[in-house]
């Protein structure tokens, strides 16, 4: 009986175990402790994949794509980045997909301005969608001592 005992205090141990290591990795990130000087924004950025959603075809060359998207941005938008990155994923067949796919980040902006810009990329790219995160960020225009 002491036997059965033991094995069900070590089965509960290791259930409160995995219970607790879940509510640890699944709790909101903690940002950093504000004073009343720092200011937070969002920070969106926008992931933009070049091949068109009928074709499947790229929209150009890399400096094709990147000037377009810089010709767009440059209309909604008084400062920008853009960088290249590389996107994957899996076919309904099971089969791995890829694109030349270009990430926009932006600050000092709103939503419908993002909004707009993103209208108009998915217009000139055909993309079905442009994916947009917006995250909460500490933005610092550092100029030196």
């Amino acid at each position: 009986m002491d036997k059965k005992l033991g094995i069900v205090a070590l089965i509960i141990s290791i259930i409160a175990l995995g219970i607790s290591v879940f509510a640890i990795a699944k709790r909101p990130a903690q940002l950093p402790e504000s004073s009343e000087e720092e200011t937070y924004d969002i920070q969106y950025v926008m992931y933009l994949g070049t091949n068109d959603k009928d074709t499947n075809e790229p929209y150009g060359t890399p400096e094709e794509a990147k000037a377009t998207v810089d010709k767009v941005l440059t209309k909604y938008f008084e400062g920008f980045t853009i960088q290249e990155a590389n996107g994957g994923w899996l076919n309904d067949d099971g089969s791995v997909a890829h694109e030349y796919t270009l990430v926009i980040l932006l600050s000092d902006t709103t939503p419908e301005k993002v909004h707009s810009a993103a209208d108009k990329l998915i217009q000139e790219f055909n993309q079905s969608s442009v994916l947009i995160q917006a995250n909460r960020t500490k933005t610092e225009f550092y100029s030196g001592n």
